[in-house]
């Protein structure tokens, strides 16, 4: 069994070694490889949910939290929730984002990287965290669904 910590972000979410809880890349690296694919309408109440709960979350301007997803193998179940929702977007963690993303900028320019700071505006960190969880969780295919119907995010 797995356990994974996502945030949509790809900035410093590599676990090496054995770990308890491994986080978005190990995820995508595991997933990449051998693909988890969920029904689609398992996906639709997954995505509902989180699209409810992040709005309110975003009204709360809090920001930080993750997807626990647990990784049943044996049952090829996963079990998921929001954790990690108390940060709320005070004026240290503007502070900690423009510190952040000044220094994101100059080692972008340097190293080409164009990762975005984890820390960043509730509705940004929002967007984020639910375009992830739609690349994150693959549809099964069948017979009466295409592949390019994508929900919209609001």
């Amino acid at each position: 069994d797995l356990v994974y910590d996502l945030k949509g972000s790809r900035r410093n979410r590599l676990t090496l070694g054995a770990a308890p809880v491994f986080m978005d890349d190990n995820y995508l690296l595991r997933f990449n490889q051998e693909p988890f694919y969920v029904r689609k309408y398992s996906k639709s109440v997954l995505l509902q949910a989180a699209i409810s709960d992040t709005d309110f979350l975003c009204q709360q301007t809090v920001m930080d939290y993750s997807l626990l997803v647990g990784v049943d193998e044996s049952k090829d179940e996963l079990i998921v929730g929001i954790i990690d929702y108390i940060r709320t977007f005070t004026w240290d963690k503007k502070l900690e984002m423009m510190g952040k993303w000044n220094i994101n900028m100059i080692g972008s320019s340097i190293d080409n990287t164009n990762k975005m700071p984890t820390v960043v505006f509730p509705d940004v960190y929002r967007k984020r965290f639910l375009d992830a969880l739609i690349r994150y969780f693959l549809e099964m295919p069948d017979r009466w669904t295409g592949f390019s119907n994508r929900p919209e995010i609001v």
